[in-house]
Parts: structure tokens; C-alpha cells; sequence
């Protein structure tokens, strides 16, 4: 693990050096969000696009620790065009469709540059242990990294909520990458780690500047990247949940959201007010309570993935459903409580 120690630490300090120059600029070029609605936390104009410096720390390490190869180069390519979306979406409020046509548009990048999920084991398998996806392989994979990229931009509703989760996300990943010999994807992990925690003082509340969809879609297309790469890769029959469980806050947190909006009768992508932060406010805790309630329980997915990672097989398999049954179960009496104290 020493090898991954570095490039932390590297990220790290150049996102502390580069986040305050980076909300200097926001500021002169009058990169910053009004509060206009009551779903936002901050009362006063704020800078943003703060995801420049993770990003920035994020590219300089990558050159420094990162072999080039022909999925690495794509990541680079992918990235940079999710950046470049996000910051024009801060400072011009980019239509919904063409934002996710532009998403399509990196996570196809990643694709031919050869990132894609290529199989699913089987955990039912008698001579072959693997589900080959062949036609299915380039939806599929563009489906997870769009899904994973947009569930962290969900999740960006707290100060420091997205950045923590994303970081402590990193962390779990690099764990698993390199009990599986993802010796580069690791290094990988550690330096998108870093870029979080040097970011985060500055993002933690009170916010001194906000990391907008500049940072929350670049972390989500990384960690995407990060998990097809380092995890789902790999053959082991659990392979497939391990990401899912890693990322539990905002894969949970984003589905529940799509449920409950189909089922009251309103468009899966229209905001509103019920995600898990909000409703942890609406319980009387404050914001820093809630973002560090949320990292204690990113933190247990975490520990949980990178259990679950070196169990037998059918072992980890009864595990992992009964984890996604108790979260169902919480998560519709969380829901019915909710309902409840609106009628009282």
C-alpha cells in the first residue's frame, strides 16, 4: 500500500493550494449561485465550479503516477469533456437534455478507448461461470456510467456532502483495486481521494465555495470509470455489487428518488425536496449533523463492500441481499414515517 501513499498525499496538497485561486476566479468572472428557491441551503451568493480545483489537483497527479495506456487516454479525453460540461452548465444553466446528450457523449469516449463491462458472472453457473453481454455490453456500460456520474450530482444538495462521499467512496475502491491487482486503478482511487480531502475544507460547512456540477459530474464519471476498471472486471461472482454497495448513499438515495416521483405522479428527473439530506434536515438536524451522518454511513457501505469483496461466493451473495432488503425495509418505513408526520 505504500505506493498509493504518495499520490494521495500529492493530490491532496494541490487541491489545498488550488481551491482558494480557484474561488478568486469564480468570483472575478462572476462564477457564483444566487439562491433563487427554497431547496437551496445557502442564503447568500456563493462562489462556484470549485470542482475545477479537484479536478485540476486530479490531472496533474494522474500525469505524474497514472501509466499512459488506451483506457487511461480515454479517461483523460472523457473527463475533460464531463468538466467542461459541468462549468458550462454553472455558469449558463445547460437544458437537461443536452447536458445528458454531452454525458452520453463522454461515457461513448470511454467506451471505444475500451472500457466497458464486457460480462456478469453467473452465480447460478454449472460449466460456465460467466454471462457474456456481447450486443448488451456498450448500452449497458454507457447506462452505469451515466447512472453513477448523475447520482453524485444528485446527492450535491449539503456542504461537503457529495465531496465527502465521493472521497470516502475513493477510499473503499482503492481497497478493493488492490486486493485485486488493480495496482493502477488503486493509484488511481487514491489520487481522485486525495483531490476530494484537499478540496474539502474549503467545501465542508460553512462553504467558502461551492464545487457545482463542474466537480459533482467529474467525480461521478471517475468513479464510474474506477469501478467498471478496478472492480467489475474481475470474475469474482460478487464483482458485480461490490461498486453498488460502495456508492450505497447515492445508488439508494437516486433510485428511491426515481421511485417516489413515478409514484406520486411527477417526472423522475423533477427536483423536489425528498432526498435523504432533506429529510435528515427535516428531522431537526443540522447540516454539518447531516453530512457527517451520511460519511458514517457511506463509511459502513464502505467497510461492507470491502468485506464482502473477500467472502466465499454464495456467501457474499446472501450477504449482499440481505443488506439490499434491509435498506428497502428502512427506506419504506423512513417513507411511511414521512408521510405520516405530514398528516399529524
Amino acid at each position: 500500500m505504500s505506493h498509493l501513499i504518495v499520490p494521495f498525499f500529492v493530490s491532496m496538497v494541490l487541491a489545498l493550494v488550488a481551491t482558494p485561486l480557484v474561488r478568486l476566479l469564480a468570483i472575478k468572472v462572476d462564477l457564483v449561485d444566487v439562491p433563487k428557491d427554497d431547496r437551496r441551503m445557502h442564503n447568500k451568493p456563493m462562489p462556484i465550479a470549485g470542482g475545477l480545483a479537484i479536478a485540476l489537483a486530479f490531472f496533474v497527479s494522474y500525469c505524474l503516477f497514472i501509466p499512459k495506456t488506451k483506457e487511461s487516454l480515454a479517461l483523460a479525453l472523457g473527463s475533460g469533456i464531463i468538466l467542461l460540461t459541468g462549468l458550462y452548465d454553472d455558469k449558463y444553466n445547460m437544458k437537461a437534455r443536452t447536458k445528458f446528450a454531452l454525458q452520453l457523449v463522454a461515457a461513448a469516449v470511454l467506451v471505444g478507448g475500451g472500457v466497458k463491462i464486457d460480462f456478469f458472472t453467473n452465480p447460478f453457473y454449472g460449466k460456465d461461470p460467466l454471462i457474456y453481454l456481447q450486443f448488451l455490453s456498450i448500452p449497458i456500460t454507457i447506462f452505469w456510467i451515466a447512472g453513477i456520474t448523475n447520482t453524485i450530482n444528485l446527492i450535491d444538495g449539503l456542504d461537503g456532502l457529495a465531496c465527502g462521499i465521493s472521497g470516502i467512496a475513493a477510499v473503499a475502491l482503492m481497497f478493493v483495486a488492490h486486493r485485486y491487482q488493480q495496482s493502477p486503478i488503486a493509484v488511481l482511487s487514491a489520487i481522485l481521494a486525495g483531490s476530494c480531502l484537499g478540496f474539502l475544507p474549503y467545501n465542508f460547512n460553512p462553504a467558502k465555495i461551492f464545487m457545482g456540477d463542474t466537480g459533482a459530474l467529474f467525480l461521478g464519471f471517475v468513479l464510474a470509470y474506477i469501478t467498471i476498471e478496478g472492480v467489475m472486471k474481475s470474475i469474482a461472482l460478487i464483482a458485480l455489487f461490490i461498486p453498488v454497495l460502495i456508492l450505497g448513499v447515492p445508488i439508494f438515495d437516486t433510485t428511491f428518488a426515481m421511485i417516489r416521483r413515478k409514484l406520486s405522479g411527477h417526472s423522475i428527473a423533477q427536483a423536489d425536496k425528498g432526498h435523504l439530506h432533506h429529510r435528515l434536515l427535516q428531522r431537526g438536524l443540522s447540516q454539518k449533523k447531516t453530512v457527517l451522518s451520511l460519511y458514517a454511513v457511506s463509511i459502513v457501505f464502505g467497510i461492507i463492500g470491502n468485506i464482502v469483496s473477500t467472502m466465499h461466493e454464495k456467501n457474499a451473495l446472501i450477504m449482499t441481499i440481505i443488506i439490499f432488503g434491509a435498506v428497502g425495509i428502512l427506506a419504506t418505513i423512513f417513507g411511511l414515517l414521512k408521510e405520516l408526520g405530514d398528516h399529524q
